[in-house]
Formats: C-alpha cells, sequence, structure tokens
C-alpha cells in the first residue's frame, strides 16, 4: 500500500500511541482488501458505546481507554485516546432507563452504556444514537469519502445521498475517526459503483409495504452486487428509501443501488451502468411479489399477537404521525405491546407536535436509542410480534426466537388493537 508521508508518520508514532495504533489497524486492514492507497474522511459513523459482554469486563476492569483500544482499535495496549480527528457520531446502541420498567433489558446494562456516552462524548464523538444519522443532521455531500457502518445507514448514504463508503465495523471506524483516513475500494472508487444487474418491475411499486418487498426480492437476486431498479416505480419519499435499501441489505449484502432520477450519480439507466454491461435483467413480477410476501410470512403460525414493532430503520415524523392517526383515539389490546422506535432528536419534535402524547395515549411506547435487534430484548412473554419492517420480519425471529408477522403499517396496527394478525396482500 502506498502511503502519504503524513500516513508514515501517523504510523510511526509521531501523533501518539492511539494514532499509531489506528493507523497500523487501517494497513493491515487496507492490505488485506487489496486497497492501493488511503483516502480522506471527514465523517464517520460507527459503535463506541454499545454495550457488549467484552466491553463490559474490559471497562469495569481497566476503563474506557483500555475499552476503546481493544473494540475499536483491536490493540490491547494501555493507551490514551485523544478526541477523534474529524467529525464523528455514535449510531445505535442499547437502550436507556425508559424500557426498564416496560422490558427486561438490564440495569447494569444502562449504567454500562452511560459511562461509554460520556467518555465518547469527551472524545468529540456525538451520540445521535439512531441507525438513520441522516434524518438528524448527519448528511455527507454526493462525492463524499465517508466511513459508516449499519447496512440501512451505508445503502442510504451511497444511493440516495451519493456519498461513498462500504460498510465498516467497529475497528475501521474508530481507527478512521481519529486518524480521518480509510482504505481507498469497493465503493470509494468510481468503476466499482456502477450497476451490475437490471431490475424491471412488472408490477406496480408506490406503497411503503411494496417500496421494502421490492427491496427484498432485490437484494435475494444480486447478493453483494448492485441493481438498478427500473420498471412501474412511483416517485419514493424518504421513508420508502429507508425501507427499499434496508430490505435490500436485509436479503443480500447490497451496498449500494441505482434509481434512475433518484440516486445522484444515475440520471439514467445508461449512466447508472456506465461502460458496464448487466450482467442479467430480472423482471419483478406479480408472483414474485406474492412469493416475497409469502416468505416474510412464513415464520409464523399464531395469529395472536403480543407485540408490534414498528420504526425499523428509526421512523420519521411522518411515520410517527400517521402510527398516531391510526390508532386515533383507540386502545390498545389488554394483552398487546406497541414499541415505536425513533431517534431521540425526532422524538422531541413529535413530542412538540402531540403524536408521542396520541401514541401514549391509546397505550404504546415510543423508544428511542436502540430496537429490539440491537439489544436483544422484547417486552416481558412476547411469543409473537408484527412489524412492516422486512428488514426486522427476517432478523427478529432468530435473534429473539419468536414468530414474526409482516405487513403495512395499517395491519399492524390493527393487531396491536384487536391482538390478531389478520394482515393480507392486496
Amino acid at each position: 500500500m502506498h502511503l502519504t508521508d503524513h500516513d508514515r508518520a501517523m504510523r510511526d508514532g509521531a501523533e501518539g500511541d492511539a494514532i499509531a495504533a489506528a493507523m497500523d489497524l487501517l494497513i493491515r486492514y487496507g492490505e488485506g482488501l487489496g486497497a492501493e492507497v488511503l483516502c480522506d474522511v471527514r465523517n464517520v459513523a460507527g459503535t463506541s458505546t454499545q454495550p457488549t459482554p467484552a466491553k463490559t469486563i474490559i471497562a469495569k476492569e481497566h476503563g474506557w481507554d483500555k475499552a476503546f483500544s481493544v473494540i475499536n482499535l483491536d490493540s490491547d495496549a494501555d493507551i490514551a485516546i485523544p478526541p477523534m480527528r474529524v467529525p464523528t457520531c455514535q449510531l445505535q446502541q442499547g437502550f436507556n432507563d425508559e424500557v426498564l420498567s416496560i422490558s427486561p433489558y438490564r440495569s447494569e446494562l444502562v449504567e454500562l452504556q452511560d459511562g461509554a456516552e460520556s467518555f465518547a462524548s469527551e472524545k468529540g464523538i456525538n451520540i445521535l444514537a439512531t441507525c438513520t444519522p441522516y434524518q438528524v443532521g448527519n448528511l455527507p455531500t454526493r462525492g463524499e469519502h465517508v466511513a459508516w457502518m449499519e447496512s440501512s445507514a451505508v445503502i442510504y448514504a451511497n444511493s440516495v445521498l451519493g456519498a461513498r463508503t462500504n460498510c465498516e465495523g467497529t475497528a475501521s471506524t474508530g481507527s478512521a475517526g481519529l486518524t480521518g483516513r480509510i482504505p481507498c475500494w469497493g465503493n470509494h472508487r468510481e468503476e466499482t459503483r456502477r450497476g451490475t444487474h437490471l431490475i424491471e418491475s412488472d408490477v406496480r411499486v408506490e406503497s411503503f409495504l411494496d417500496w421494502g418487498m421490492l427491496g427484498y426480492f432485490a437484494g435475494d437476486v444480486v447478493g453483494e452486487q448492485r441493481p438498478v431498479l427500473s420498471g412501474q416505480l412511483a416517485r419514493p419519499t424518504l421513508t420508502d428509501l429507508k425501507h427499499l435499501g434496508a430490505a435490500m441489505a436485509t436479503s443480500g449484502g447490497v451496498e449500494m443501488f441505482h434509481l434512475p432520477g433518484v440516486t445522484p450519480e444515475a440520471r439514467t439507466i445508461e449512466e447508472a451502468f456506465g461502460d458496464t454491461v448487466p450482467a442479467t435483467t430480472v423482471h419483478y413480477t406479480a408472483a414474485d411479489r406474492a412469493h416475497v410476501y409469502e416468505t416474510l410470512n412464513d415464520q409464523g403460525s399464531s395469529t395472536d399477537v403480543d407485540f408490534v414493532l414498528l420504526g425499523c430503520p428509526h421512523a420519521s415524523v411522518e411515520q410517527m404521525a400517521e402510527i398516531a392517526r391510526l390508532l386515533d383515539g383507540r386502545k390498545l389490546h389488554p394483552d398487546t405491546r406497541l414499541w415505536v422506535m425513533a431517534p431521540r432528536a425526532l422524538r422531541d419534535v413529535a413530542d412538540r407536535n402531540g403524536v408521542t402524547a396520541a401514541i401514549r395515549a391509546a397505550g404504546g411506547q415510543v423508544l428511542t436509542d436502540s430496537c429490539p435487534a440491537m439489544s436483544r430484548t422484547a417486552p416481558e412473554g412476547t411469543r409473537v410480534f408484527a412489524t412492516d419492517s422486512a428488514k426486522q420480519a427476517h432478523y427478529l425471529p432468530a435473534i429473539l426466537d419468536i414468530e414474526a408477522w409482516f405487513g403495512t403499517t395499517r395491519d399492524c396496527i390493527e393487531a396491536a388493537l384487536t391482538g390478531r394478525w389478520k394482515g393480507e396482500l392486496r
């Protein structure tokens, strides 16, 4: 790997042991990927406060500098961690203490996270605590090199914002925050951002549900490649794009899609592919749509729903307002719990507009900072849950050993009100 003079100076310890450890990791990482150079980044989104068993032990016995060194720099050295060199934010993490009275989440995890947040804030890490940093002010510009974690955030950054990032990890983002450098490969390079497969939708894709199902279909088709979407597609909203990308990154390993007219560098299908030839053209048919719906609903047998989960990726203010309208002054079934996951900053907006009050009046909860998949917790006794998120329908049954139903937001609210799943594909 070719290093600049500044890279070599950081590696050799000119700026301290923590920077040297970070550069050592990035060089090893880049060489393993076959990257020839590092590139500048000025926007990092990672995790340094999420509670884990290893972090718990290290932090309690050796302090937070050591925990960051081991978990975020892959170094066992006892080194002091300096402030981040470039703007860095914390993505979703563990729950805060508001869930202690409504779930089996452990108080010691809340205490651990409080300590981690204090440490991270002192080091210049902005605690956004959401999987959708772009909803709360972190909006990189087109062509900007960034280092982001979280599959749904990465695909949104690449495909909707036109920024450039691979799906990074805890160690690479920790090192990038301290150095402002990341290996220049994959989505950072023009030639490896072009489309690989053309997916033509033969059915109208307009609803929130259908954007999620198209994403789930496309991810399954292309794996880790870059689909170009065309056909009978309505103009998507921010919410539609969140769920399209999240579903695509769930059923496959997609980090970038091209939606001509939406993706900044793909005004047309031809521009999306550039000088490459599509590996294949796949049609998304009515039969495919039905199959996706059946696949996402093949993990449920009991129609007695005791938990409804909305807000994956974290809900927008508009989504929370829709949930409040659907509840319309009614009360949840006494045996069913409703959790709506949202960024804390957007819950504040919803608070001011009376939206959260309406949800709580029905018996629901608007929770922040995390989700059941990240924190591995749900209301006590949960056996069957319903969701409008293809991502959560895919992951949560395995994580929590529960059954799942997938459908529209309206279907989910009806399940919360009646305690029964009655959703169907329309």
